[in-house]
């Protein structure tokens, strides 16, 4: 325990080394320590207790999945296959989460300690128990009961991105920015992994129990767009026109409804299809065009000049569709285009105050948007889709962001963006000509058979 002492007072000791009998879960508590060294307070001190337990977990292998993989869990959804997808889950996401546990223990103690950092650890603590003690499901009733744990943890964890963001913010004083970077794409990354697990057989379930469900039905039927969350059609003509609109209505909201608002122009295949989880897509693209929209209407030009157009270019490939997103909006400053992609590499305290403002975070597009439907229910709508579960109730859906103005920038828009375009073995790319404008190119699977992008515990740090 000396060596955990001597780590609060001293910023220049950069990691703790755990032993098998050290290795714990963190616990804050309420102690106020000042480090001579730093100059800085730690606000909540953690406690550490053992935990045999997560050394037990934390040494098993993540399951990686697919698209495809999560579509024929519900092609044919009959009671065995639910339970089937109920226990991948109760096995899958404790240890998803234990990884992610060890991964804070391995940060400096004295970032452990800070208050937003340590409530996270809490949240992922309190989930790994619980998740943990699931026993096996062998019913629908113990499903229905194992899908009420889901759903509370869901609930519980939409705090996780803000606090998560904040901590790292305010431990660039300990650690360099690539490391956060790392942590910050491990964390988010894992987090994507495990909501999708959860979020796609909580609608699974919702399904089987429908009244429209028919469990010995053989074969999924051919005008069926969804298999739980999972879009089996996405066009993505439609899904840009839709995050297009949504996204010129807030922007002109916070400019002025009179204000001149750049035009979508869409081209190339513009019948291209790809099965695709459409929270992700919508994410990333309406991150995109409002990062577009709003460089081209701050670009200073005469009051009657029409400002010139957002150009999408969509190209199918038999194995992946790529979208091109060009702005004439004056390009990137160099200086400004490494801290792009970077989660702590950039205007710091402006970040912190932003992010304080936004206590709770999903990464979707309902936080992208005003109110009303969003694209995703327009879709849902058009297609004649069958009923699923709506996590845009979720305290996390943050409907004070929907209107948020111009000035409300958290600086994680792009790196997140990339983060959910990589986990489907997709990729997110940017090029800046600097006094004209920038080029965004966004690449997707088109086949839906790319297992997702994890971090393995052979390459975690700690094992």
């Amino acid at each position: 325990m000396h060596s955990f002492k001597a780590a609060v007072f001293s910023c220049s000791a950069p990691r703790i080394s755990f032993t098998a009998a050290s290795r714990s879960i963190i616990r804050p508590a309420s102690v106020r320590v000042r480090s001579a060294h730093c100059n800085t307070t730690i606000k909540a001190a953690p406690t550490w207790r053992p935990s045999s337990a997560l050394d037990e977990w934390v040494q098993r292998e993540a399951r990686p999945i697919s698209l495809r993989q999560l579509t024929f869990f519900g092609r044919s959804l009959t009671e065995s296959r639910l339970i089937d997808s109920a226990n991948y889950c109760r096995e899958e996401l404790p240890i998803r989460i234990s990884h992610r546990l060890r991964d804070i223990q391995t940060l400096p103690y004295v970032v452990v300690a800070n208050s937003d950092i340590a409530h996270v650890l809490e949240l992922y603590r309190t989930a790994f128990e619980r998740f943990r003690r699931v026993p096996v499901v062998r019913t629908v009733e113990d499903n229905d009961s194992y899908c009420k744990v889901l759903q509370e943890t869901l609930k519980e964890h939409a705090t996780v991105i803000p606090k998560l963001a904040i901590g790292m913010l305010e431990a660039t004083k300990f650690m360099n920015y690539q490391e956060i970077d790392k942590f910050m794409n491990t964390m988010l990354r894992s987090r994507i992994s495990r909501r999708v697990i959860a979020e796609q057989h909580l609608a699974l379930t919702e399904t089987f129990n429908s009244p429209w469900h028919f469990p010995h039905q053989s074969l999924l039927d051919p005008n069926t767009e969804t298999v739980g969350e999972i879009f089996l059609r996405c066009n993505a003509k439609e899904i840009v026109e839709g995050c297009g609109k949504t996204t010129s209505e807030l922007v002109r909201r916070a400019y002025g409804i009179n204000h001149p608002i750049p035009e979508i122009k869409i081209k190339g295949h513009l019948e291209a299809t790809f099965p695709y989880i459409l929270s992700h897509l919508e994410y990333i693209i309406g991150e995109l065009l409002r990062n577009s929209i709003q460089a081209v209407i701050e670009q200073p030009r005469s009051k009657d000049e029409t400002p010139p157009p957002i150009e999408v270019t969509i190209c199918e490939t038999p194995q992946q569709v790529m979208m091109r997103f060009s702005d004439q909006a004056g390009g990137i400053p160099t200086e400004i285009l490494p801290n792009l992609w970077s989660f702590s590499n950039s205007r710091r305290a402006k970040r912190i105050e932003n992010l304080n403002r936004v206590p709770k975070l999903l990464g979707t597009m309902h936080e992208l948007q005003v109110p009303g439907k969003s694209t995703h229910e327009i879709h849902m709508e058009n297609a004649n889709k069958s009923k699923q579960t709506d996590f845009s109730n979720y305290p996390g859906s943050l409907s004070g962001l929907t209107s948020r103005p111009p000035d409300l920038r958290l600086g994680i828009g792009l790196p997140m963006s990339r983060v959910y375009a990589e986990y489907w073995a997709g990729s997110l790319e940017l090029h800046s000509l600097e006094g004209f404008g920038t080029d965004v190119f966004l690449q997707i699977s088109k086949l839906g058979n790319k297992n997702e992008t994890l971090t393995t515990r052979a390459s975690m740090d700690a094992v």
